[in-house]
């Protein structure tokens, strides 16, 4: 089979917003979700600021009883494809159950929870340690938990790849379903690490900003001035579908998903490939099974995760990729409003990715200021841009040397 592959529903829960309309609206108007951590006192961390998500209540979205037994990145999840769900207009009562399946993975898990009951076993033995531990732990749980709170009984899993993770569940949920063994798929990512291990473990690495003075302006993806990531969480969810099955039920369809790139690098357990070879060639095999040219692209959705390296290899692959066209193509990165959304971080890009295509709008990259001469692209700055994008792809680099490119384009009958 090598079937079409649609885009029916996205739900997201960001820090700019708690749905996809409020995330979307945001991140054009270049609303900043980076302020001073509220959750735990920061006075002995390096780094005293991340991108919260704010006002988030889980009773909203999941019964009272899971939420206790759910750790927040979960709860991120299951709220986000509850959005997702709703937006697809999915009849499951309809559908048979082994023919829709859940891929959603987190990088990190449930560091929330196991901190939680580390510091019970510290304290008062390993007899006070909660049952529920490992199970809330374990990044599998949230696809766990959507199949069972939906009733869906096909393909369920987490791919784990740090930041890529997000943009491998949708690749695989693509390819999952152009080659037949599913229908439907609900995919994407969640993260909750924003806790006193998860700060201060980036902050040993030396990889997160550390400008407390003016956290606003911390993530400023592709300026000369970038000194480090700042942390975000959150949940990012689609349904995929079949096209033939989308067009059956009548539904809505907002984008054809139509190439996944996906590589190694082979060469470090957290710095890129400074050849870029393997962003490169992400890129490229996405392009080619999307039948396109280089030429053809309107706007890439950048890692762009304002280190030094990082926008700098990302920049270079650009440059291979698409020769003297790398300087027409828009290019911006989210990070730069909602921090780094890390294992979620793939699947809220191509939620970006996709509404850019509908609302014709390339979001901004904020705080860029000081132009790198080693970046030296458009990487619409500062402010968004009114433009015509037919297609898009959206990158995702993640430690361990795993490069994602997700090609997404207008869908046309």
């Amino acid at each position: 089979m090598n079937r079409r592959v649609v885009v029916t529903g996205m739900g997201a829960i960001t820090p700019i917003g708690l749905t996809v309309s409020d995330f979307w609206k945001s991140l054009i108007e270049g609303a900043n979700g980076v302020d001073y951590i509220t959750r735990f006192d920061t006075s002995q961390f390096t780094t005293k600021f991340a991108a919260e998500v704010k006002d988030f209540d889980p009773t909203r979205y999941i019964e009272r009883k899971l939420v206790r037994r759910m750790d927040l990145f979960t709860q991120y999840g299951v709220a986000a494809a509850k959005e997702a769900i709703e937006e697809s207009g999915l009849d499951l009562k309809e559908e048979d159950p082994f023919r829709i399946g859940v891929i959603v993975g987190s990088g990190i898990g449930g560091l929330n929870k196991y901190e939680i009951e580390h510091r019970k076993l510290i304290s008062n033995g390993p007899q006070r340690v909660s049952p529920f531990l490992i199970p809330m732990m374990i990044s599998n749980i949230t696809p766990g938990y959507i199949s069972m709170i939906y009733g869906v009984k096909g393909i369920n899993y987490a791919p784990v790849s740090a930041c890529a993770t997000a943009a491998h569940a949708v690749g695989l949920g693509f390819r999952e379903i152009k080659f037949g063994g599913s229908d439907v798929i609900i995919t994407g990512g969640s993260e909750a690490a924003l806790t006193h291990m998860g700060v201060a473990g980036f902050n040993a690495m030396h990889a997160l900003s550390e400008e407390n003075d003016h956290p606003q302006k911390a993530s400023r993806p592709f300026d000369g001035t970038r000194n480090g990531f700042v942390m975000g969480e959150g949940g990012a969810i689609v349904v995929l579908e079949a096209l033939e099955h989308a067009k059956a039920r009548g539904a809505k369809i907002l984008a054809e998903v139509v190439g996944v790139g996906m590589t190694a690098d082979a060469y470090h357990i957290t710095a890129p490939d400074p050849e870029a070879e393997g962003a490169v060639n992400a890129m490229a095999f996405a392009i080619r099974e999307a039948g396109l040219q280089p030429a053809e692209i309107d706007y890439i959705n950048a890692h762009g995760t304002s280190t030094p390296h990082n926008d700098r290899m990302e920049t270079k692959a650009i440059k291979k990729v698409f020769g003297d066209d790398a300087y027409r193509v828009a290019i911006s990165s989210n990070k730069s409003m909602i921090g780094h959304m890390l294992g979620a971080g793939g699947a809220i890009e191509f939620i970006a990715s996709v509404l850019t295509i509908r609302n014709g709008i390339v979001p901004p990259t904020i705080n860029y200021e000081h132009p790198d001469p080693e970046c030296d692209l458009n990487y619409t700055p500062n402010k968004a841009v009114k433009r015509d994008v037919r297609t898009a792809i959206s990158n995702s680099f993640g430690f361990g040397g795993h490069n994602v490119t997700l090609a997404v384009q207008r869908y046309e009958d």
